[in-house]
Order: structure tokens, then C-alpha cells, then sequence
């Protein structure tokens, strides 16, 4: 495609995030007879191959499966490395049209005739045309940020994984959660040495039941040094400084992995004219249909719950993708009647 034309292809659907629950509304779609392609600014399941390279899934095999295809796997908990492989066969199984490496920058048109304009990874601009579009871009790549000076030195990490780069280094941890409570253990078995500061009186109450224990123990044990109900003040080339409920303290350190959470690309949504609703900013949409208040516009998995990022997973938006497709078909072929 030249950069300063449109693609001739004209799709039913374009979805605009190629992981699982992406892939499943594509694949729900194209039973239906439409025509789609899938447009992501990483590689395919991006934010699974940006996941620790050595996780385990808290579900097992078959609950993350899409397309009605078998997930084989050697464990209860499946890894990502399975998990990617599994996706990569899906993918190839349904001849799936992925366009990786794309930044979607606008969308301009309405429904019936939307121009998707995105940016390659060479910095090409494209466009896509499309009928309809699904909004999948789930809520990984954008932290929640602390706003607190230091947050920017590149000692500071909001991903975590691989524990060998801290061996025999002094690390700092925020969250209390389970990414906080994984990084932490890890980190502490690979040699680091770890202190974990969260503002909560103890670790969440949504700790896997199989973490819970172990990280309460290393931290009873003070193999893991941990403050609660304290926040991180600054940041430091060589030291953080701690608001703890006794005072204020400076400890030595090297790098902190702030594990505090991510959430949806409202910006994106509301400049599509999608409306934010409540405290929770979760986006309007049918229930039944999964379209936006914007009219051909649907949206699928996490994003639908705004805030609320612990209410959706791949277990439960796998399915949108049958939702969306029975009524893109209904309507698209009442457009074609007309």
C-alpha cells in the first residue's frame, strides 16, 4: 500500500487488537461469512509475550481456549510459552488476516464506511476501510503511574520479567497484589534483595490462594522486608525514601518494579465518541450486541469493564466474539438488503 493512498480492501470488521479475545471475535466473525482482519501495534497476543517469560497461568488449559479448538497441555496451569504456542496454531488454523506492527492514530468515517489510519514500523502511514469495528485492545500496555518524582529514571519498571538481571541487587517492589506478590518471590529466590512497600494493611485479599501463604511466610520469615500502610515519597538514582505509618525512611536501592496496575486506553475511546460511564468509566455499550453508543463500533473483553480490570480475563471475553458476530451479521446483511 502507498502511504499517501487507501487500501482497496474493504473488510466487514476490522478488530483492533490481536490477542485472544481479538482473535476469537475474528474467528466468530468470519464463521459468519465476513470478511476481517485483525490490526495490532505488536505482534500477535502482544501483551501474553510481554508477560514474564516463565509464567503460569492461574487457569487451565481449556478456559483459554478460542475458536472450539483444543488447548493440549502437560500442565493443570498451562505457561505462556504454551499459551503462545497455542495462539500462534489458532491463528494459522483459521488463516487469520493479523497486521502486526500497526498504531492505529485515528478513525475517521462512520459506521458502514470507517478509515482506520495507522502508522507502520517504519513510520509509513496506511489506512484500512471497514464496515464495522471491535475494539479489543484489552488494557496492559498502559500502567497506572504513581505521579512521584523519580518515576521516570529508567531504574523504574512497570513489567516484570526475568529475575537474573537483580542478583545481589537491592529492589523495591510496589503493589500488594498478585503480579506485586510473584515479582516479589521471584525476585528473592533468584538472589535479590527484596522489600515490598504497599498501602494496604496486608496483601490483597485476591491473592491466589496458592501465593498467599508463600508470600505472608517469606515475609514473616523477614527473608522479604515489607511496609504497609506506606507509599513510596521519591525515587532516587541510588536510594527510594518510604512514608511508613512511623516515619519516613531512605533505603538503599537499585531498581523498582512498580507492579501497580494497568488500565484501558480511555483517551482513544472517548475520541471515537465513545461515552465513559460512572466512577468505573466503563464504556457504553448494549449488553446483548456489545455495540457502542457509537453506532458500529463494538467493543470486547476487558475494556468493557473500564476500571473494573479484575472482572474480565480471556475466560469470559472469548465469547464476545459471539455476540458481536451474530449481530454484525444480522446487520450487515440488512444493509445489503436495503
Amino acid at each position: 500500500m502507498d502511504g499517501n493512498t487507501h487500501s482497496p480492501e474493504i473488510f466487514d470488521v476490522l478488530v483492533i487488537g490481536a490477542g485472544p479475545t481479538g482473535m476469537a471475535c475474528a474467528i466468530e466473525a468470519q464463521r459468519a461469512g465476513l470478511r476481517s482482519v485483525l490490526v495490532d501495534k505488536g505482534c500477535l497476543c502482544n501483551s501474553l509475550f510481554h508477560y514474564p517469560s516463565h509464567m503460569t497461568f492461574f487457569t487451565t488449559p481449556e478456559l483459554l481456549e478460542i475458536g472450539d479448538m483444543p488447548f493440549p497441555s502437560v500442565n493443570q496451569k498451562p505457561t505462556r510459552n504454551e499459551a503462545l504456542e497455542y495462539y500462534r496454531k489458532v491463528a494459522e488454523h483459521y488463516r487469520l488476516d493479523v497486521r502486526p506492527y500497526q498504531h492505529v492514530d485515528s478513525i475517521s468515517g462512520a459506521d458502514g464506511d470507517f478509515r482506520i489510519h495507522v502508522t507502520d514500523r517504519f513510520g509509513r502511514k496506511l489506512a484500512h476501510h471497514a464496515r464495522k469495528l471491535v475494539l479489543a485492545t484489552g488494557y496492559y500496555d498502559l500502567p497506572n503511574y504513581l505521579g512521584i518524582p523519580g518515576e521516570d529514571l529508567p531504574k523504574v519498571h512497570h513489567y516484570y520479567d526475568d529475575p537474573h538481571p537483580y542478583y545481589d541487587l537491592d529492589v523495591l517492589v510496589i503493589g500488594g497484589k498478585n503480579s506485586a506478590a510473584i515479582a516479589a518471590l521471584d525476585l528473592w529466590r533468584h538472589g535479590a534483595r527484596v522489600t515490598l512497600v504497599h498501602r494496604g494493611p496486608r496483601m490483597h485479599k485476591h491473592v491466589k490462594y496458592w501465593i498467599f501463604p508463600d508470600i505472608e511466610n517469606r515475609i514473616k520469615n523477614q527473608e522479604i522486608t515489607a511496609h504497609f500502610e506506606s507509599n513510596v515519597e521519591e525515587i532516587r538514582e541510588d536510594s527510594v525514601s518510604l512514608k511508613t505509618p512511623e516515619r519516613s525512611v531512605t533505603i538503599k536501592n537499585d531498581f523498582v518494579f512498580a507492579m501497580t496496575g494497568y488500565h484501558p486506553d480511555f483517551d482513544f475511546l472517548t475520541a471515537l465518541g465513545v461515552e465513559l460511564l460512572g466512577d468505573d468509566r466503563c464504556p457504553a455499550c448494549d449488553p446483548k450486541t456489545l455495540e457502542s453508543n457509537v453506532p458500529g463500533i463494538y467493543l470486547a473483553g476487558v475494556i468493557i469493564a473500564g476500571e473494573r480490570t479484575n472482572e474480565i480475563f480471556i475466560e469470559n471475553g472469548r465469547f464476545h466474539g459471539r455476540q458481536i458476530a451474530s449481530d454484525l451479521k444480522e446487520k450487515l446483511s440488512a444493509a445489503l438488503r436495503a
